[in-house]
């Protein structure tokens, strides 16, 4: 019904950054909130970032002032710059998105992206 599809993730040292990707596609009526979770090793899934429609921002508090979300609606994109990047950010990163199915759906389904890998060496 709703794909998420993600891209960017890969291997870098500490220090640097990478850039990740999540395009929506599907039956798609509107996009609400988008989000990025990780999950390390070992780990629960935990909250990254989200993005309300209109471009509010929420951060965890460990990635505040080192990740940015971002969002192009016209593309179904959600985005996050990630600087400053750190040991401890090694983890899988999944996509989310509350979509809007159809002009009639009572409520937004949310859907998950099968996760990038994003490794930061030491």
């Amino acid at each position: 019904q709703v794909q998420l599809v993600e891209s960017g993730g890969g291997l870098v040292q500490a220090g640097g950054s990478l850039r990740l990707s999540c395009t929506a596609s599907g039956s798609i009526f509107s996009i609400n909130t988008m989000g990025w979770y990780r999950q390390a090793p070992g780990t629960q899934r935990e909250l990254v970032a989200t993005i309300t429609r209109g471009g509010n921002p929420n951060y965890a508090d460990s990635v505040k002032g080192r990740f940015t979300i971002s969002r192009d609606n016209a593309k179904n994109t959600v985005y996050l710059q990630m600087n400053s990047l750190k040991p401890e950010d090694t983890a899988v990163y999944y996509c989310n998105a509350a979509v809007r199915v159809s002009a009639w759906a009572r409520s937004d389904s949310n859907f998950w992206g099968q996760g990038t890998q994003v490794t930061v060496s030491s």
